[in-house]
């Protein structure tokens, strides 16, 4: 009787180590940078860079702002859509502008392994379009930033 119990307790106790498995722990994949956008220079002295990830957060630095912010799909298919109505991957790698020339913003922007560069006076027409997007989320995170910091000081 003593042996029956004793095996009756092993095998519950075998029997719990035998249960369900663990499910395999899944990791998020890493964010791919869809675009990568520099403006400096002009006669402020313009520092800012946008980096835009394909899981829409952007990351916008420079010399008055520094954050993090969410763009919405719409946000990033509009994006897309300006890059590829611009033919971005079939233009030239450098646009400058007149040798003498002072004072001149320069826009670097990579997108799908193409890089271009381009100065005020040299922008191809097709570029401007996405140019005036990628300014507008660096203007769009600066208000962002600027509410946040007056909501702020509201309690001081």
């Amino acid at each position: 009787m003593v042996i029956c119990v004793l095996v009756l307790i092993a095998g519950v106790m075998a029997s719990g180590c035998l249960g369900s498995r663990t499910p395999p722990v899944t990791r998020p994949t890493v964010p791919a940078i869809l675009v990568d956008y520099s403006r400096t220079g002009g006669i402020a002295g313009i520092q800012d860079r946008l980096v835009i990830f394909d899981n829409g957060v952007a990351v916008v630095s420079g010399r008055t702002v520094n954050q993090e912010i969410e763009l919405n799909r719409t946000d990033i298919d509009r994006i897309i859509l300006l890059f590829d109505q611009g033919h971005f991957s079939m233009l030239g790698g450098n646009y400058s502008g007149r040798p003498g020339s002072a004072d001149l913003i320069k826009y670097t922007i990579s997108y799908r392994n193409t890089t271009v560069s381009a100065e005020d006076t040299a922008i191809p027409p097709a570029l401007q379009p996405v140019i005036d997007e990628l300014n507008r989320v660096i203007s769009m995170s600066a208000a962002r930033g600027v509410a946040a910091q007056s909501s702020k000081n509201i309690f001081y």
